[in-house]
């Protein structure tokens, strides 16, 4: 009796490697860890915050932008404003920034034009807090910058004006710059001929301001993804 003919199951392993052979490449050539995307940050502000007089890398939120980069903090810096903004312009544009960019830190610098045309404090008041409102429910962490008014508006519509901030900041859980222009805004040599700018040797200290207050929100975030 013949013993079986067995030859035709041999190639059966060597076809088995030559795949797994082929697959290995492909799979070994997969990233372990996708990368991690940067966190947006958006500024809302006015001239301010637009560098309004100076170069366009000189201004405040320029510096930020490299200061997160030499720190390794992962954030994408959208600049969103605008020379003359008030904080109406800002609630007309800031569902669509939200929508668009789903930033995880929001800086809101508005209110100073509103405040140099006379408007009711009442009513600054409750647009930043709309403005604030707006970006924490679409899950933002929320920055609060405030100015000063020059003394020529008078001490008591000033005061008033100036306090608006502290009270959004108290209302939603905002963290508070009270006064982007601290040790700026005294010194005329750091202020541009109108007054109401500053020139660009006073911007790190505009970023300085704003630094030890954002960077704790900055870490909350986590710095990457979202």
């Amino acid at each position: 009796m013949q013993s079986p003919d067995v030859s035709c199951a041999q190639p059966l392993p060597v076809l088995l490697l030559l795949i797994l052979s082929l697959l290995a490449p492909a799979a070994s050539a997969a990233p372990a860890h996708p990368s991690a995307r940067p966190s947006t940050l958006l500024v809302l502000g006015d001239s301010l915050s637009a560098g309004f007089g100076t170069a366009l890398d000189q201004g405040w939120v320029s510096l930020l932008e490299q200061r997160l980069a030499d720190q390794g903090l992962p954030y994408q810096v959208v600049n969103a404003s605008i020379s003359g903004d008030t904080t109406a312009g800002g609630l007309s544009r800031l569902p669509a920034l939200l929508a668009e960019y789903r930033p995880a830190v929001v800086i809101i610098e508005l209110g100073a034009n509103d405040g140099l045309r006379g408007f009711p404090p009442k009513r600054i008041a409750a647009a930043l807090e709309d403005l604030t409102q707006q970006a924490q429910a679409a899950g933002a962490r929320v920055l609060l910058v405030g100015v000063r008014l020059p003394p020529n508006y008078g001490s008591a519509y000033a005061e008033q004006f100036q306090a608006v901030y502290a009270q959004v900041a108290a209302a939603t859980g905002a963290a508070l710059v009270p006064r982007l222009l601290d040790g700026v805004a005294e010194d005329r040599a750091l202020m541009q001929a109108d007054g109401l700018h500053p020139t660009a040797v006073a911007q790190p200290r505009l970023l300085d301001n704003v630094w030890p207050v954002l960077l704790p929100l900055l870490h909350a975030t986590g710095g990457g993804g979202g």
